[in-house]
């Protein structure tokens, strides 16, 4: 886990692990038998789910990250009963904190928590990319959740392949290796290449495998698409471009178009596959500033989402190719290149009258975190986002980042919003 914190930049920043929950500080301005619950009838009908617009109930849910072992498991090398206890703990913990869903990590670079065809299994299971842990993570994760009354929306990374840039240490089966022409390196991290559209069909299979297979409430994706920039490098996408940019005004305009058939054919192959599965999308919470486009937020970042992940995040939303939208306003209210007072009500007009649903994510990971600005040694500057976001009718619920301290609570600020604002459990939102 690689975390850097350095203050309240917003932008030129700090990774949280690369687990795809963005957080900026920023720059000046700115069981453990394998157990699969399949996706025949008879499991729809162990959990129904409506399809299209939903969030007849408030959503509250955390995310549990498993890249680089960031919330679970703890480690890697763990035995399978031991991995399955603690992913039990966390589902338990959730419920104990008056949550009705959980977003876990399955495929954080470009592998499997589940017996995929496609991908090697995980190496933050068992040490060793490609191992059998001996069990199916998934498949136990959506029947435990939803035996305690909670959603499982799986969280996946669509074009992320490693942590590092040396495809030497994948395992020899992987597809980056079979086919390394679809990788690019950039920032000392491999990715696949968004602008190939055979990567990008695969992409595809590889994660509606786990929609196939398995009863998820949700899809969910990160921040990722084209990577944050890195001073200095270029991500070189050039021969790609060439082949396929034709027609395109310049690269970033054919990026974004990239970006918009993933999440486009992406929502309707799960609504194929799944009806009852909604489509979610986590991004960086600034999709311009107003600065830069009169459309924008009033906001300062260094980072923009759609000048600099090529992610039309906003076009999403209005298109209706999502069915919701989970922002990252990971800052707390008052701050000067994002506030989150101003943010609130820019997301809350952008998705008014679509259908899709909003749900705030928020940075808990920050409360008492001493790098942090002082709004965060307040146990209540948590609580008070919930208030806020109450004030807009909108807002749908609220997603806290992240598992490990949804338990930990380091100074109280999960427990004060459970006390202000989840008096009683409710039943999963839709």
């Amino acid at each position: 886990m690689l975390i850097r914190r350095t203050g309240s930049d917003i932008g030129s920043g700090w990774h949280m692990a690369d687990i795809g929950r963005r957080a900026f500080t920023a720059t000046a301005a700115g069981a453990f038998a394998s157990v699969a619950v399949t996706g025949d009838a008879s499991a729809a009908a162990e959990w129904p789910r409506g399809g299209g617009r939903r969030a007849c109930r408030e959503f509250r849910g955390m995310w549990l990250a498993t890249v680089t072992n960031r919330d679970w498991p703890s480690r890697s090398g763990l035995t399978a009963a031991q991995q399955r206890t603690e992913l039990i703990a966390h589902l338990d913990t959730a419920v104990a904190r008056r949550l009705n869903a959980v977003v876990l990590q399955v495929r954080p670079t470009a592998d499997a928590l589940w017996p995929s065809p496609h991908e090697p299994w995980s190496q933050y299971l068992t040490g060793t990319q490609g191992r059998d842990p001996g069990w199916d993570p998934l498949g136990t994760a959506v029947r435990e959740a939803h035996a305690r009354g909670l959603e499982l929306h799986a969280w996946f990374n669509p074009y992320r392949v490693a942590t590092h840039a040396d495809p030497s240490r994948l395992v020899a089966s992987h597809p980056a290796r079979v086919h390394p022409d679809w990788t690019v390196a950039y920032g000392g991290k491999l990715y696949y290449n968004p602008g190939l559209p055979e990567v990008r069909a695969f992409v595809q299979d590889a994660m509606i495998d786990a929609v196939r297979r398995y009863a998820v409430d949700a899809v969910h994706f990160d921040d990722y698409f084209y990577p944050y920039p890195v001073a200095g490098e270029t991500f070189d996408d050039a021969a790609a471009f060439a082949r396929y940019g034709g027609g395109f005004p310049d690269r970033a305009a054919w990026r974004r178009d990239n970006i918009d058939r993933l999440v486009q054919e992406m929502g309707a192959r799960i609504k194929q596959t799944r009806p009852g599965a909604a489509f979610g999308i986590s991004p960086f919470a600034v999709w311009r500033n107003k600065a830069t486009d009169s459309r924008g937020s009033d906001t300062r970042a260094g980072v923009q989402t759609y000048d600099d992940l090529h992610a039309d995040t906003r076009k999403w939303v209005q298109e209706g190719w999502i069915d919701q939208i989970v922002p990252q306003v990971y800052w707390n209210i008052g701050f000067a290149a994002a506030d989150y007072a101003k943010l609130l009500p820019w997301w809350s007009e952008l998705v008014r009258g679509t259908g899709v649903d909003l749900f705030i994510g928020e940075a808990l990971y920050k409360a008492g975190d001493p790098a942090q600005p002082a709004a965060w040694q307040d146990p209540a500057e948590l609580s008070r986002h919930l208030t806020l976001a109450g004030r807009h009718p909108e807002v749908r619920g609220h997603c806290y980042f992240s598992a490990k301290e949804v338990g930990a609570d380091r100074i109280g600020a999960m427990a004060r919003v459970v006390a202000d604002h989840y008096p009683s459990r409710v039943d999963p939102p839709r």
